[in-house]
């Protein structure tokens, strides 16, 4: 093996680093400096597990919507530091899409669905649909707050346009697969629980649901 082989990546000894210090401000700024979005995505395919990790965190902190295929197959990784990184960094990319305005809106839905305010986040997401109509996280977004509602018809069409849109949206899968719950609909529950799991297989509350309602089915 070569001298060269054996050396470690910079990205690797950035993401040391940050382990060690948690300044997410100088990981963001020593990866910029030397790398490019196309690069990092290549090192999510090296061989060796610790260049995967710094390149999923890098994506989570650098990327946009673009990087969604690749954080969709780091959801099953053979390491499960990767995936827990992938989970956190498309969750994180979701929300890039559109321009500054259309995601600072996206955040302001966010900020009104936590504070209970669900009827307004709807009337904010329909209306950032309607200037971008392809935002899948307004729609999910959107999903989120009919369900709080119990507007589970509405969820559930948001829902699916969310994945019609972002087929790698296993957060709209889930929301369908409850509202289906409610609706009395078991057989599309465990459908859309069984596309989460094929989306991200490291979704254990999924999994815990899913066997309960095999069990239930089976006792029926």
């Amino acid at each position: 093996m070569s001298e060269k082989s054996k050396q470690i990546p910079l990205l690797v000894i950035f993401y040391a680093k940050y382990l060690d210090s948690q300044d997410t401000a100088a990981f963001i700024s020593n990866v910029s400096r030397f790398y490019t979005i196309g690069t990092l995505e290549r090192m999510t395919r090296s061989d060796r597990p610790e260049t995967r990790r710094s390149a999923a965190l890098a994506l989570g902190f650098l990327g946009d919507y673009e990087v969604n295929r690749t954080f969709g197959r780091l959801l099953h990784d053979e390491d499960k530091a990767v995936r827990t990184l992938a989970e956190n960094g498309i969750r994180s990319i979701w929300t890039r899409m559109g321009n500054d305005q259309d995601r600072q809106t996206l955040r302001t839905i966010m900020r009104l669905i936590s504070a209970r305010h669900y009827d307004e986040a709807i009337v904010k997401s329909t209306e950032l649909l309607e200037t971008t109509p392809r935002f899948a996280e307004a729609l999910n977004q959107r999903a989120v707050a009919h369900f709080a509602l119990k507007q589970y018809e509405h969820s559930v069409e948001d829902g699916l346009k969310t994945i019609e849109l972002n087929p790698y949206h296993f957060g709209a899968a889930i929301g369908v697969g409850q509202s289906y719950l409610y609706l009395g609909n078991l057989p599309g529950t465990m459908e859309y629980f069984q596309l989460a799991l094929q989306l991200n297989p490291n979704l254990e509350n999924v999994k815990t649901h899913l066997r309960n309602l095999v069990h239930k089915l089976k006792g029926d």
